[in-house]
């Protein structure tokens, strides 16, 4: 520390050039590094491992694409199938109570005209012990 506050104003001087000479030559070093052709060949490295990675990712979302494509048609297929099969047991169901209520109908006119023919038999028994009865 003592050294830097006994220097002069012209090794101050002269140090700042140094270092501001020494930092232009470091980088002109640095841009002719980059413009070498080993420096390009890299690059070229770099972007090839880049379009490579660019591709793989593009060839997994395609896959992932697909794949759920895939799955979206099996569910439609699903979902359709269970539609299906949903639609058929209620026309089964229906056509069973159509069938049903056709017999209860059938069933429930014959007891009428069984109660009919019965009222009828009463009403002519009646009538049959009035006329012996005159």
């Amino acid at each position: 520390m003592n050294s830097l506050k006994n220097t002069s104003i012209a090794d101050r001087l002269s140090a700042a050039a140094n270092a501001k000479k020494a930092l232009l030559e470091r980088a002109a070093k640095a841009k002719a590094a980059a413009d070498s052709p080993e420096a390009a060949e890299r690059r070229a490295a770099r972007e090839a491992i880049a379009s490579a990675r660019a591709a793989r990712e593009a060839e997994r979302k395609a896959a992932k694409l697909a794949e759920r494509a895939r799955q979206a048609a099996a569910l439609a297929a699903a979902q359709a199938a269970e539609a299906a099969r949903i639609a058929a047991e209620l026309q089964a169901q229906k056509e069973a109570a159509d069938v049903e209520f056709a017999e209860r109908t059938v069933r429930e006119a014959a007891e009428e005209a069984e109660k009919q023919a019965a009222r009828d038999a009463r009403y002519a028994a009646r009538k049959a012990r009035k006329r012996k009865g005159r």
